[in-house]
């Protein structure tokens, strides 16, 4: 089968699975079980994909370990932090906006549906990967690849880590985590997420397909511009008045040594 019917019916399964979280949400009252299933959503999709084409690449099969790895890890990430907190404050002001009789329906579009198309999107090299790979030993490229998904998995998860424990000490309730992976950037999660979307990228790009290098940049520009970096330092700078001093002097997302800022010096924790 040809390239896009088969991505097509990739769109297919992922808009089936999101109208069913759709209708576990309306039944529950809460919007916000899409988030712990962004992760799982790709992992599903990309096995959909592997199956589909029944591939014997290395580079096929190398792809779909780490696409695993990174989606369980992140949708439990996510259910484990938002466990016992009720509906985010996102999907609330929605319901507040929209009144709870209109907003059960707008929710499927304004979220589900509109999640699940950037899903389809996004999962280009997914396909791209063992559609277009051959059977052979992984190149350079493959090593850039994996490298670099290497590193932004331990940017996303390290930093993940670490702004958990920084939370679950009461000393440090309104203060700003400067330590770790926050020393070098004010977004390491969002950073290592986006260098492993470029992996995935890097990858089709070896098995021959230049293409789904577009999902990798889409889904950049959705952690720095839509529901990322931009949403949340403008939280951030509302917020906490010593984030301020922090962004001064720390890189916003790529990784980078700290700079003086007005001469001050950075006190570990604050």
């Amino acid at each position: 089968m040809h390239f896009f019917p088969l991505y097509l019916q990739g769109l297919l399964c992922i808009l089936g699975f999101m109208s069913i979280l759709w209708l576990i949400s309306v039944i529950i009252g809460n919007v916000s079980i899409v988030d712990p299933f962004w992760g799982l959503g790709f992992a599903g999709t990309g096995w959909f994909y592997f199956l589909r084409v029944q591939t014997g690449s290395s580079r096929a099969l190398l792809l779909l370990v780490l696409l695993t790895i990174w989606g369980i890890r992140l949708s439990g990430y996510l259910a484990w932090r938002n466990r016992g907190r009720g509906e985010d404050f996102r999907y609330r002001e929605f319901r507040r906006k929209y009144g709870e009789r209109r907003y059960w329906w707008i929710s499927f579009f304004q979220t589900f549906l509109l999640q699940g198309v950037l899903m389809w999107l996004i999962s280009a090299p997914l396909l791209a990967v063992p559609y277009f790979s051959q059977a052979g030993p992984p190149g350079w490229l493959d090593g850039v690849a994996l490298f670099l998904w290497i590193a932004g998995f331990l940017f996303e998860a390290g930093g993940d880590l670490q702004l958990a424990r920084f939370k679950a000490d009461e000393r440090h309730r309104g203060r700003v985590l400067q330590t770790g992976f926050w020393k070098y950037t004010r977004h390491p999660n969002y950073f290592g997420d986006a260098a492993i979307w470029w992996a995935y990228g890097l990858f089709a790009a070896a098995a021959g397909s230049l293409p789904p290098l577009a999902s990798s940049l889409l889904m950049t520009l959705l952690l720095l511009r839509v529901s990322g970096v931009a949403l949340l330092e403008k939280t951030l700078r509302e917020t906490k008045p010593a984030y301020r001093e922090y962004a001064a002097r720390t890189s916003a997302f790529i990784p980078w040594f700290p700079r003086r800022a007005g001469g001050a010096k950075g006190r570990d924790g604050t």
